[in-house]
């Protein structure tokens, strides 16, 4: 993938090559963070990928694509195909209930932009039409009196967009945001009745994400062309509603699905670590990905080793390239290599066949190569069917035998999650899937069916 954003030494933006090392440094010691990559004045200055993970390849952004879902409808209204005080019933009337109550009826996309619509919890986005059951729920406050995070309200902003372009959202912003900054097949789950999640789902690469946040930074201006009004990104990025009480990142207000951070700065943020901060006291910004369950601290990290520095040192006039930071690889788990052949059938589990032959983990009939201490990258999709749900189809894999268990770990390189595989000596399976909206998931059950030939030691 070729570059989006200019290189720069930090040096000459004003920002001493030491402050993004300490900065790498930081994040380093956070387990599970990705990717990072800084920018200043318009210049990448700095950037660090954490192997096996890959900056070349998209990543999961969870909510962060509700920042994206927001430029969208601010382009859908500068091109008057609603209005921001629209009601939402006169704009969705097929999913709206045929007698809204008196709050419903008072519901508008300002509502849904800021989180306030009066919800006091989430409408469950299953196998149903998310938009219908959004609606359908109550709204126990009158619109515009109680902010609550609330992705189904997202949706209904996706919604509204494909309603009133005739677009679905990924391809309505193709050819106005996507394509103009450069990105490369950026992809976009969907509900079962084939509209965009808005508020989650959308897969891109870890420097489009930072083109994105140059793009707010400049306030909608991307090489001499105005994408998105700039009235649009100073409104969606403002405080608009008050989110909470406290001196933490997470209660500085709220805007048109961005968040306000402390220092002057805003973000979109995903979980389990996606994070595009934008500060425009600095002519900055800093995108993340990871895995993490404690989204703080990477802010805190930002904080105090990077915003510091801004300044610190008069610009230099000589060129340079950026710095890549290099990182310590995260570790593979290791283990013995093992001529044995294993095999074992399961009823009611994300794995249906699991099979240890030599170097090689079969998964139902995906191939996975591995080796103790390695990681090695190969294919591996997702199976709703089997209960296996995640972003991409690229794996690493890395494990070998423990005595009389087997333990391979999968880092899902789409997505934000690992799991964990051990496999005992009687076949019972355990997968650890270690961040989840609801903590680590765990699984665990007895083959119904099993093979186990001659074992023997090939390597250690």
């Amino acid at each position: 993938m070729s570059a989006l954003l200019p290189r720069s030494a930090p040096e000459q933006q004003a920002l001493p090559a030491v402050a993004i090392e300490r900065l790498v440094a930081a994040l380093g010691r956070i387990p599970h963070v990705h990717t990072v990559t800084v920018v200043r004045h318009g210049h990448v200055v700095g950037e660090a990928t954490w192997a096996p993970y890959e900056r070349d390849e998209p990543t999961a952004l969870y909510s962060v694509s509700k920042s994206f879902t927001s430029l969208a409808v601010g382009m859908a209204i500068d091109e008057g195909r609603f209005g921001l005080d629209d009601r939402v019933i006169d704009l969705l009337p097929d999913v709206a209930p045929a007698e809204p109550s008196d709050h419903l009826a008072q519901l508008r996309v300002r509502h849904l932009l800021t989180m306030t619509t009066g919800h006091t919890s989430e409408a469950e986005l299953g196998e149903g039409d998310w938009a219908r059951e959004t609606l359908a729920a109550e709204l126990v406050h009158a619109p515009g009196t109680h902010w609550m995070y609330n992705t189904p309200a997202t949706h209904l902003l996706s919604l509204i967009v494909q309603t009133r372009t005739g677009e679905r959202l990924l391809d309505y912003l193709r050819p106005r945001l996507f394509e103009p900054l450069g990105f490369v097949d950026p992809t976009w789950l969907q509900s079962p009745t084939g509209v965009d999640a808005g508020g989650f789902g959308l897969s891109i690469r870890p420097e489009e994400l930072a083109a994105f946040g140059q793009l707010l930074l400049q306030r909608g201006t991307w090489r001499g062309r105005q994408l998105v009004s700039a009235a649009w990104i100073d409104e969606a990025t403002a405080w608009q509603v008050a989110n909470g009480q406290g001196e933490s990142d997470w209660n500085q207000g709220y805007g048109f699905q961005f968040w306000r951070c402390r220092h002057g700065a805003y973000r979109g943020d995903g979980a389990f670590g996606q994070y595009v901060v934008v500060l425009p006291e600095h002519d900055a910004v800093v995108a993340i990905t990871g895995g993490l369950p404690d989204m703080q601290q990477p802010l805190d990290a930002l904080w105090a080793e990077l915003l510091p520095a801004f300044d610190a040192v008069p610009a230099a006039t000589a060129d340079g390239p950026a710095v890549i930071v290099p990182t310590v690889p995260i570790a593979a788990p290791g283990g013995e290599l093992r001529a044995d052949d294993v095999l074992y059938e399961y009823e009611d589990a994300p794995v249906r066949r699991l099979r240890v032959a030599g170097g090689v983990l079969t998964i139902d009939d995906h191939a996975l190569p591995f080796a103790p201490g390695a990681w090695s990258v190969a294919e591996f999709p997702a199976d709703p069917g089997a209960g296996r749900f995640w972003y991409g189809d690229r794996v690493a894999v890395g494990g070998g035998w423990h005595g009389d268990e087997f333990i391979a770990e999968f880092r899902l390189l789409g997505d934000a999650s690992t799991l964990r595989l051990v496999l005992g000596a009687t076949g019972r399976l355990t997968i650890t899937q270690d961040v989840g909206f609801e903590g680590p998931d765990v699984w665990q059950g007895d083959a119904v069916q099993a093979v186990v030939a001659h074992q023997s030691v090939v390597s250690p």
